[in-house]
């Protein structure tokens, strides 16, 4: 694959897999393109699964700019991807902050758009989850080995995901973090919490108006049932604006669920039905 270089000069990693109609899959905020592993997995090949590691994150170039970690910078990147990749239309699946991007898509050039899927993520989120995303962000574990890591892990989310494997620990802390013989390191870019802390000190836009602009999209929200970042009570004024968005609330699954889940695949199978 050629590398793509956004117009300021950072090479953006990404994958390509797949035959068929186009989803282009964007990862959460200091996520990459491995979070939709187990939605690749699960689709074997039968779409054009395209996934794109946003700047400061694993794979990527970092920035030398903290205040380039937004989402409308993020958002341009996305444009000048699909332009790259000559893609004039695609189903966007958006997990966390990469569904912002999707809504800061579908309210500025939605013809580049034939459907959106957000993944746990919506217009209002609560402030225990924001919380906790400022409480990690930019923040090197304590941990110092895979084990206590993993530990770790468990203490803070096995609320949410109650019937993990104990392997599928291992994997996602080895997924989110770097483990070598010397210590437990961020995969990505620790000044995001600079940008994001900077940001904090602005008003919060009303991005309701923001995600009513979608109703003309094919359009799917998966939630996880044991999310604390999307309240059941904000996705349920999201199914009320929008009555025909497809919804599935995921049990045993927190922020944010695989995507391989029967729930969302059936959800991601309904949305590619109404977008082609």
């Amino acid at each position: 694959m050629k590398d793509f270089i956004t117009s300021d000069g950072l090479r953006l990693d990404y994958r390509d897999e797949g035959t068929g109609q186009v989803v282009l899959c964007l990862p959460g905020l200091t996520r990459d393109l491995t979070d939709f592993d187990e939605l690749a997995a699960a689709l074997n090949g039968n779409v054009r699964l395209i996934r794109l590691t946003m700047r400061g994150r694993k794979g990527s170039d970092f920035d030398p700019n903290f205040q380039n970690y937004n989402i409308v910078q993020e958002s341009r990147d996305v444009v000048e991807f699909m332009d790259f990749m000559g893609l004039e239309k695609a189903v966007i699946v958006g997990t966390s902050r990469g569904g912002f991007i999707a809504m800061i898509l579908a309210g500025t050039m939605p013809e580049r758009l034939s459907g959106v899927l957000l993944n746990d993520i919506g217009p209002e989120l609560t402030k225990d989850g924001l919380q906790r995303i400022v409480d990690y962000l930019g923040i090197t574990p304590k941990a110092q080995n895979l084990p206590d890591l993993v530990s770790a892990l468990q203490s803070t989310m096995l609320d949410a995901f109650p019937n993990l494997p104990p392997e599928k620990w291992g994997e996602l802390a080895m997924r989110w973090f770097d483990v070598t013989p010397d210590g437990v390191a961020l995969n990505y870019d620790p000044t995001m919490r600079d940008a994001m802390l900077e940001q904090q000190q602005k008003p919060t836009p009303d991005l309701w108006p923001l995600f009513d602009m979608m109703a003309e999209i094919p359009l799917a929200l998966v939630r996880g049932a044991n999310s604390d970042l999307l309240a059941a009570e904000a996705a349920a004024e999201m199914r009320r604006r929008i009555p025909a968005m497809i919804f599935a609330d995921v049990p045993n699954r927190g922020h944010i669920p695989f995507l391989d889940e029967p729930e969302a695949l059936d959800a991601l199978n309904q949305l590619l039905k109404l977008a082609k």
